[in-house]
């Protein structure tokens, strides 16, 4: 069964939501804001997330998956960068983080 976390501050949208997906299988969490969002996050993990007003928020998709394909998918769907976990040091993934949102000042 697939899973959706759903964050959505409308209860009426959000339950709306959660009602017919449940219906056609998935297995359905609601969040209202994004810290509860992120609480639901420590005990599951969704294969797909719909997030509110979160255009604009870059992501850089960390995962061991290191094939050309699934780097050049994950860029196409909009991913800011893509990091391969078992390939990276942590000061890569700092240089990467600043390269996305401009180095912290000092």
């Amino acid at each position: 069964m697939k899973k959706i976390l759903i964050a959505e501050d409308d209860k009426f949208l959000a339950n709306a939501y959660r009602l017919k997906l449940s219906k056609l299988g998935f297995d359905v969490r609601l969040a209202t804001d994004g810290q509860e969002a992120l609480n639901i996050l420590k005990d599951f993990i969704p294969d797909l997330m719909i997030l509110e007003d979160t255009k604009s928020v870059p992501v850089i998709i960390a995962s061991n998956l290191g094939q050309k394909e699934d780097i050049d998918r994950g860029l196409k769907l909009g991913a800011a960068d893509y990091i391969v976990k078992a390939d990276v040091a942590i000061s890569e993934i700092v240089d990467k983080i600043n390269a996305v949102l401009g180095a912290p000042k000092k």
